[in-house]
């Protein structure tokens, strides 16, 4: 069985509706735009999905000059890029433990945000200047234990709001085997948007990526530099913005290890140059710990 690249997606606005893409233009960073807008409260803490859990009705789409936005009962919010000439104000931003830069879009976002979301608030984008690192504990053991996989890997990775890392990768194996175990308990099974990867990937077994100390694609390393733990959004039905206790309940019980729930692979990647790009149904060599 081929190991194939099967779907990609990014989500422009952390918490908020993905984008799914044929093609997408790649860097250390993520996919493009991923997580570069984040949506915050008055005090400066940054809004998810497991607070308000109606950003999953937020619609991105990215234009040649803004970002829009789009929601149920809203007009369209446009957002106008920033300029080569503009210097935004630095905002500061902490998303969990990391402290990181952002500039303001402005009071019409804001309006727009706090009168769906139903709370005040105001939209940040990734100021830049901004240098926020992924995890160099976790990049320096895996280039300690796997280093020999990607002696190109950076010795450091910048990137936007995600929550821990550049890229999150799930396989639809892992999927199929959770969905048995939920079907096994009287329930419906979920689709992969509720874990919100970039890349997805099929023709693997099932929970293989326990295995694997990362994947090539084509001229791309991309190394799991940690399990995602996961958190209460799984359980939030993207279309509908409804919360139920699957797939939580479930994966508490199948996928439990002393750093928590278990889906995915956080990683970060080697190979890019200004230029890159991933497409679906390029083949994945599979890199094994």
């Amino acid at each position: 069985m081929t190991a194939t690249l099967l779907s990609l997606h990014s989500y422009p606005v952390k918490s908020c509706a993905a984008l799914n893409h044929e093609q997408v233009s790649i860097s250390q960073s993520g996919l493009f735009l991923d997580r570069h807008w984040v949506v915050v409260s008055e005090s400066g803490t940054f809004l998810t999905q497991r607070s308000h859990p109606r950003m999953a009705l937020i619609q991105p789409a990215l234009q040649q000059h803004d970002l829009t936005l789009s929601a149920p009962g809203m007009p369209p919010l446009h957002v106008p890029w920033l300029t080569d000439t503009d210097t935004p104000d630095p905002v500061p931003v902490r998303i969990w433990s990391s402290n990181t830069l952002g500039f303001d879009e402005g009071p019409e976002a804001a309006h727009w945000l706090s009168g769906f979301l139903e709370t005040p608030c105001r939209l940040l984008r990734v100021h830049p200047t901004a240098e926020r690192l992924a995890s160099p504990e976790h990049l320096n053991a895996w280039r300690v234990q796997h280093g020999h996989q990607a002696p190109n890997l950076p010795a450091s990775h910048r990137f936007g709001f995600a929550d821990g890392f550049p890229f999150l990768v799930a396989f639809t194996a892992s999927l199929d085997q959770l969905n048995h175990d939920i079907a096994a308990s009287g329930h419906a099974p979920v689709p992969m948007n509720r874990f919100r990867p970039n890349l997805v990937i099929s023709g693997t077994q099932a929970f293989e990526e326990d295995f694997l100390a990362g994947l090539r694609i084509g001229t791309l390393t991309f190394a799991f530099v940690k399990a995602c733990t996961r958190c209460t959004v799984p359980d939030i039905n993207q279309a509908t913005a409804e919360r139920g206790a699957e797939p939580g309940l479930t994966l508490a019980q199948t996928r439990q290890s002393h750093e928590g729930t278990l889906f995915g692979c956080n990683a970060v990647v080697a190979g890019t140059h200004p230029g890159s790009t991933l497409a679906t149904g390029l083949d994945v060599q599979l890199l094994y710990a």
